[in-house]
């Protein structure tokens, strides 16, 4: 298993995002309003997230991972990889959908009472989206193995 590819995240980001903006484009005056609290449990996760990273990354570093008291059981860096690339993947397709619906409202702000009252939530929600793609792919980052030591002429180890 290799990392999440910012590059399939751009594209199923942009892919809901259009996907998006049509639906909404069809059912807007169906939808409940969009509030600041809507989108925050995004960014709940992210923060959640980012602390686990900080904490991994510290245990990899002094080289505490393994089975023991105080140290981090491999098993947990294996789950909190899964769970990144899931995160990442929630978070892209929840900007996408963000975006599609922002894109949507600008340019009704200017007639429509509803949409410039829902864009701040709109906006909060494309950015707790964002912050959880970021915290997933920090977190992915944080669980790599250290690289190995460079070996002598001799083929030991420093």
């Amino acid at each position: 298993m290799g990392p999440t590819r910012k590059r399939d995240l751009t594209t199923a980001t942009v892919i809901v995002a259009i996907i998006g903006f049509v639906v909404v484009s069809l059912t807007y005056r169906w939808f409940p309003p969009i509030t600041f609290w809507t989108g925050l449990s995004l960014l709940a996760v992210a923060a959640v997230e980012v602390g686990w990273a900080f904490y991994v990354r510290s245990k990899i570093g002094d080289g505490k991972i393994g089975d023991g008291p105080g140290w981090l059981h491999p098993l947990a860096v294996a789950r909190a990889v899964m769970i990144s690339k899931a995160s990442a993947w929630v978070g892209a397709l929840a900007l996408g959908w963000w975006v599609g619906v922002l894109v949507y409202l600008l340019p009704k702000r200017a007639v429509l009472r509803v949409a410039r009252e829902d864009s701040t939530g709109v906006v909060v929600a494309a950015v707790s989206a964002l912050a959880l793609v970021l915290a997933a792919l920090w977190l992915q980052h944080c669980c790599r193995a250290p690289d190995e030591p460079p070996e002598d002429a001799d083929g030991a180890r420093n």
